[in-house]
């Protein structure tokens, strides 16, 4: 990423903080996951793939209407592509790696069937906070041993910190996701705004969550990847 598109995400950076602490969206409970998913239960998948986008408010489509979020606009691309495929929507605006790991087992018990694919999006809120990239990585980790237990392949979307957090911080955070990839032999994305984030025609007021055609591009990024992966399964 170049630096001078980080001067907009470093600026939008207190929004949404406070966007997050007062949108009173879940921030992982159960009970509020619960009512956070209940527009997104997955119809039963007779034929065809199942793929759970599993994060926060990137996947959860904050501030676009949902035919227009990263799950309904995946499922579309990979329609396109001649895949038979259900992408069901997990995302929780305002989820922490705390929060995802402690609703996992509840999203996960609610689906049809086991998901042939899991997106996993979690940590950005994490360093919006400034949690320690300690505590986030041991909560990823024990996400993915969850889901390496349930025999469930995943997609791992990482995210970056703004350098506004420093350089010791961003060093210890944009090494959590790679070092993940590596030690569960996972596929990476390595940034989920890659190629978004800084251009305000493709990114909401806030300058950090992308705007439909915003939403657009990274799905043109993504897409491919999870269709090969689902290919493969």
């Amino acid at each position: 990423m170049k630096a001078g598109r980080w001067s907009i995400y470093v600026g939008a950076m207190a929004i949404v903080q406070l966007l997050t602490a007062c949108s009173g969206q879940p921030t992982g409970n159960q009970g509020t996951a619960q009512t956070a998913e209940v527009r997104n239960t997955a119809a039963p998948v007779a034929d065809g793939k199942l793929v759970v986008a599993f994060g926060d408010s990137l996947y959860a489509g904050y501030g676009v209407a949902q035919n227009e979020s990263f799950p309904f606009r995946l499922e579309q691309a990979l329609k396109a592509g001649g895949l038979a495929v259900q992408v069901h929507n997990a995302g929780v605006s305002g989820e922490t790696s705390l929060g995802g790991m402690q609703r996992l087992a509840f999203t996960l018990d609610g689906l049809p069937r086991k998901p042939d694919l899991l997106l996993l999006d979690l940590g950005g809120n994490d360093m919006l906070r400034g949690l320690p990239p300690e505590d986030s990585e041991k909560n990823l980790r024990a996400i993915l041993d969850q889901l390496k237990q349930r025999h469930i392949p995943v997609l791992l979307t990482g995210m970056m910190a703004a350098p506004n957090m420093g350089k010791d911080y961003g060093a210890k955070f944009d090494a959590i996701y790679p070092r993940l990839a590596k030690d569960y032999d996972l596929p990476l994305y390595p940034f989920f705004l890659d190629g978004v984030i800084g251009d305000p025609k493709l990114m909401q007021a806030d300058s950090i969550h992308p705007n439909p055609a915003g939403v657009t591009i990274i799905v043109g990024k993504i897409a491919p990847m999870v269709a090969g992966l689902l290919k493969d399964a």
